[in-house]
């Protein structure tokens, strides 16, 4: 078997058409602020993609780009700015941020229904709880992946490879949302290549270049490939390796061009989600 491809540039690409077509019809344009801190390379373009993106569907989009030397209640005073400001719906502080600042600290600042990453403690302790909140952008990508992908959800075994706040823990609660059986793995997990090789839906997230043998896939598995790596060669790789797995898997999703594309098509989402809410607006 070869597996079929899910094409996250053009999934991507059809929610950025419905979002712009959705503000279009708004009286308003949906803010958007990004603050970012120092000068991290990748940040630097992520950030960029990101406001051309916000830009594109009609967005109020700006970043506030402070130095690498902001003090913690420097950067919290922005942060209250913006959570004062009635024309910013979402608000994201771009990670990683210098040692001098306790991410955590800037996370819980931002006001739950402004905070598009969907990080805050309240919204994650209401995607542990079934109730609707911001969701994390990637494990929300990665859902519409599957969907886009025709994989059956309810009642699927659904394995989680990482456990992290960002990925691997949200990922777990939509997919128990969605009715799956849903097992996290970790670096921990005794013999892990048979836990993976439960799995009808199997999410890779730990950051490790190709760990995900193909022989850890079962034949017919939805194979979704979170991790994207450079090689010392340049070569970009997620965390499974895409030959090996292609030939068991019936669906996966390249590295680039599969979830990536997607986690700035649900911060968008998320930004008009936030917009309609905070002003009252219907979703649909």
């Amino acid at each position: 078997m070869t597996a079929r491809l899910i094409d996250g540039k053009a999934v991507a690409a059809d929610l950025r058409r419905s979002i712009a077509a959705r503000v279009a019809t708004l009286g308003f344009r949906p803010g958007l602020r990004v603050v970012r801190v120092g000068e991290d390379p990748a940040s630097g373009v992520y950030v960029r993609n990101k406001d051309k993106a916000a830009q594109e569907v009609g967005f109020d989009s700006a970043t506030l780009h402070l130095p690498a030397t902001t003090t913690e209640a420097e950067l919290l005073a922005v942060v209250a700015r913006l959570n004062a400001d009635p024309d910013v719906d979402g608000i994201l502080v771009q990670l990683p941020l210098p040692p001098q600042i306790r991410a955590e600290h800037v996370i819980s600042a931002v006001l739950p229904e402004k905070d598009v990453d969907g990080f805050h403690p309240l919204n994650a302790g209401r995607l542990a709880s079934g109730q609707p909140g911001l969701v994390p952008c990637t494990p929300k990508g990665a859902m519409h992946l599957l969907r886009a992908a025709g994989a059956s959800l309810p009642g699927a075994r659904a394995v989680v490879l990482g456990r992290s706040n960002i990925v691997g823990r949200p990922m777990a609660q939509l997919l128990l949302a969605a009715d799956c059986t849903v097992t996290i793995v970790h670096s921990r997990t005794r013999d892990l290549p048979a836990e993976c090789r439960r799995a009808e839906i199997l999410i890779a997230a730990v950051g490790r270049p190709e760990m995900v043998r193909g022989d850890w896939v079962t034949e017919g598995a939805t194979v979704i490939d979170v991790g994207i790596n450079r090689l010392p060669d340049g070569r970009l790789v997620g965390d499974v390796d895409f030959a090996g797995a292609s030939m068991r898997a019936e669906a996966i999703t390249p590295v680039p061009g599969g979830v990536g594309p997607m986690t700035i098509a649900c911060l968008l989402e998320n930004t008009l989600e936030a917009a309609l809410a905070r002003r009252g607006a219907s979703p649909q």
